[in-house]
Order: structure tokens, then C-alpha cells, then sequence
């Protein structure tokens, strides 16, 4: 599946809350969020805040353990969420990773079995410093998500891997099922300039 990469908008950014659609960080069931082969234990509850804060670093950022760049982090919801989109700001020198695999409603992902499962979907990423990247889902394969496990398998030649800041932006559903907070969510983008497979979806280029 193939994705034009920009978007584009009418009004200014500075008038408008732009980084409202990643709003699916407050349906996060932090207290169960875990990570596999992170460093510090807990550390990947810290990545999830709002749009605004993107920028506020944790303390303790999401890091794998030396010498072992991959990461697989499970991530429950209080609802079931739909996703649209999903933002990464990573680490620096080569710390960023390289490649995002996602999994949906499922508990039983590890590194024994990782790398035989065939994901949702998967994109290579960009080290992206700031967060102005954002990669489209196959949105009609992120419906009624319970949970969502990303799989980091590689970074960009750093001796570990860090994760600074994950945004997901969607619509979070109800649990009775009566009501849905849609997330409305416009942001002026250009296409980007790094060269992605089509089938790895192609991120779009958020300004602010």
C-alpha cells in the first residue's frame, strides 16, 4: 500500500492546536505498558505525552540494553483505539531506530517468536530528532486495537537504541460503544525527502 507522503492545510499552525489528533497517549493503560530488553525497567512508560511535551525529554528515555539495539514494547489500551498515524522521536548518533513492526491485539510477543510472526504492518524509519515525521497506518487494519506491540529490531549503527518520545494519533472508542471522540487533526506537510519502499509507508512531514 502506497501513501503520497504530504498533506497540507488553510490556516496557520500558531492559531490552531495541530498536535491534537496525537491524542491516543491519554487511552495509554500506562500502569501495563512493558518493554522487552529495555535498559532501565519502567523507563518505557516516559515516551508517552502529549504532542506539546514531545520535546520535554524524560529523565530516563526508553534505551535498550548496551550492545542490543532491539526493543519490543507492548502497549494496552483503556479502550479500543483506532490509529491513524504514528510518531517517533528517537536518540542521536545512530541511536534512532531504523525499522518499526506492529502487532495488534496480542500478548504473546517476544523474542522468541518475533521475527517468525508477519506484522501489520512494518515502515523503515527516519532518524527524526524532532518529531516532524509521522508514519501512516493501514488504517482500515487498525480498527478495534486493544493493544498495539511495536517491534524495534535495528537502529542506525548505535551501540543501543533510544526512543525519546512515541505520538499516536487516531480515535479512541467508547468502551460502551455510544459515543466515539473522533480526533480531528490538520497539519501543513511537503512530501518527505527520504526515499521509502512503498510498502514500508512513506512518513509524512509535520510542520509547526
Amino acid at each position: 500500500m502506497s501513501h503520497s507522503g504530504s498533506c497540507s492545510h488553510d490556516h496557520d499552525c500558531s492559531d490552531h492546536d495541530c498536535g491534537a489528533g496525537f491524542s491516543l497517549y491519554k487511552s495509554v493503560d500506562l500502569p501495563k505498558v512493558r518493554a522487552l530488553n529495555e535498559a532501565v525497567e519502567g523507563s518505557a512508560k516516559g515516551v508517552f505525552r502529549s504532542w506539546e511535551e514531545r520535546m520535554t525529554f524524560p529523565s530516563q528515555p526508553l534505551d535498550s540494553n548496551e550492545d542490543d539495539p532491539e526493543l519490543i514494547l507492548f502497549i494496552p489500551f483503556t479502550t479500543d483505539v483506532k490509529i491513524k498515524s504514528i510518531a517517533i522521536i528517537g536518540g542521536a548518533d545512530g541511536s534512532s531506530p531504523s525499522k518499526m513492526r506492529a502487532f495488534i491485539n496480542r500478548e504473546d510477543v517476544d523474542f522468541s517468536v518475533v521475527n517468525d510472526l508477519t506484522p501489520v504492518q512494518e515502515w523503515n524509519l527516519a532518524e527524526n530528532l524532532r518529531g516532524e515525521l509521522e508514519y501512516t497506518t493501514k488504517y482500515s487494519k487498525f480498527q478495534g486495537v486493544s493493544s498495539l506491540t511495536l517491534h524495534f529490531p535495528s537502529n542506525f549503527g548505535g551501540d543501543f537504541s533510544r526512543i525519546y518520545f512515541i505520538g499516536l494519533k487516531g480515535e479512541a472508542t467508547q468502551n460502551n460503544r455510544r459515543a466515539v471522540a473522533a480526533v480531528v487533526y490538520e497539519a501543513q506537510a511537503n512530501p518527505s525527502d527520504h526515499e521509502v519502499p512503498a510498502d514500508m509507508g512513506v512518513p509524512k512531514v509535520l510542520h509547526h
